[in-house]
């Protein structure tokens, strides 16, 4: 029974209402219904055989469906569109799509792009569900229409709280609730004016940007102002740090190994870069490491992963990188030969060194493997009595290797 034994059902508020007689008929049949407590009250007068509801972690229940992969008829509850943010997703990376039979509703994002009147297309959608609210934080940009999927009915407040926080707290701000459902609400304040309660815990938020002359809206280029980042000193100044995120050029799903993370900076704007990336800041001091989970989350990639040891001992567990920065570290024994090991075919390690010894040893590294050496040095404008001057900053040389 192998030939589409799993049927994945999408429905919506509206329950069985919103349903065909086919696919009522096909949740039905089923031997066995998997559905969260929701869903599966929504469904109850179809007299289900028998009903499982979905466990904590969802990784047990999916191998619960799985184990009944030849054996029963089974229908998996889900939803709007199973494969949008959904249940849909996780199931085919276990199961082939061969073997299913899919049967989408609207998504969420869909009913509430029609009851604000915006073109799906151009809206930017996220699902807070479950992860952190940060992850908005990349997308506020003037004029930028968001739908955001919260987790609870705290989340419509906590977004509109970080929208004050980070200058945006004039935009305007929409909880829609229970779309679809005959407990459907829809209510619009300034985002600095929230002061909604009583919210269903299954809602959207939608957000019309706009921007406040404190508002930190960064950049879609490398070279994120050095002041919005916490940090002892140790930290890779802006244009060097844009000339070095160039080097390791991120490409679609790759991991980097920022190795003596300092305030994290390489790792936050490389992740910055595409929500396909990752990053694992190295960093022996603590206190650093505090400093960049913090940098991370207010800058919108709170799932840069953090890692404190001594390099090279530490990096003998990470999983291998796509690419790898060295900006501090990389004179102690061992570093980088073990970083040059640890790439994969195609990678690229990027060293910036200051001082002369680590200077010395790119030179030597650059005679005996090749690369790149480049001498980069920046000089601001700065007072100069009643007058201005070129200030320039400590030298930088950087070596670009791949492997």
């Amino acid at each position: 029974m192998t030939e589409r034994w799993l049927t994945i059902v999408g429905i919506g508020e509206d329950g069985l209402d919103g349903l065909t007689d086919l696919t009522k008929s096909l949740i039905a049949d089923a031997e066995v219904v998997f559905g969260g407590a929701r869903h599966l009250a929504l469904v109850r007068r179809l007299n289900l055989a028998e009903q499982r509801r979905w466990q904590s972690p969802i990784e047990t229940s999916v191998e619960e469906v799985a184990r009944l992969r030849g054996r029963k008829r089974v229908c998996v509850l889900a939803s709007g569109d199973p494969f949008h943010f959904g249940i849909g997703a996780t199931l085919a990376r276990r199961i082939p799509a061969r073997e299913m039979q899919v049967v989408t509703s609207p998504s969420s994002f869909s009913l509430a792009a029609a009851r604000m009147g915006w073109a799906l297309q151009d809206v930017t959608v996220l699902s807070l569900h479950g992860r952190p609210i940060e992850l908005i934080r990349p997308h506020l940009h003037h004029g930028r229409k968001v739908l955001a999927l919260t987790s609870d009915e705290k989340g419509p407040g906590e977004v509109a709280a970080l929208l004050v926080e980070a200058g945006f707290g004039a935009s305007a701000f929409t909880v829609l609730e229970a779309l679809g459902g005959p407990n459907e609400r829809l209510k619009t304040v300034v985002a600095s004016g929230f002061d909604m309660t009583g919210i269903d815990p299954l809602n959207i938020v939608a957000i019309d940007v706009v921007a406040g002359a404190d508002a930190r809206v960064l950049p879609m280029t490398p070279g994120v102002p050095d002041e919005w980042f916490d940090h002892d000193g140790q930290i890779t100044k802006r244009e060097i740090r844009a000339l070095t995120l160039s080097a390791l050029a991120p490409r679609r799903g790759e991991l980097l190994w920022d190795i003596g993370a300092g305030s994290g900076s390489v790792g936050i704007e490389w992740m910055l870069a595409d929500p396909s990336l990752s990053a694992i800041a190295v960093e022996v001091d603590g206190t650093r490491l505090k400093r960049i989970a913090g940098n991370a989350a207010a800058l919108g990639v709170p799932g840069l992963v953090l890692k404190q040891g001594k390099a090279p001992q530490v990096l003998e567990k990470l999983p291998p990188p796509d690419a790898i920065f060295v900006g501090g570290g990389g004179t102690d024994d061992g570093v980088i030969d073990a970083a040059m090991e640890a790439l994969k075919p195609g990678g690229r390690l990027v060293v910036n060194a200051v001082t002369l010894e680590m200077e010395a040893l790119l030179a030597l590294l650059y005679g005996q493997a090749g690369g790149s050496l480049t001498r980069i040095q920046i000089a601001r404008a700065e007072a100069l009595g009643s007058m201005s001057g070129w200030r320039p900053a400590m030298p930088i040389t950087q070596w670009v290797w791949h492997k």
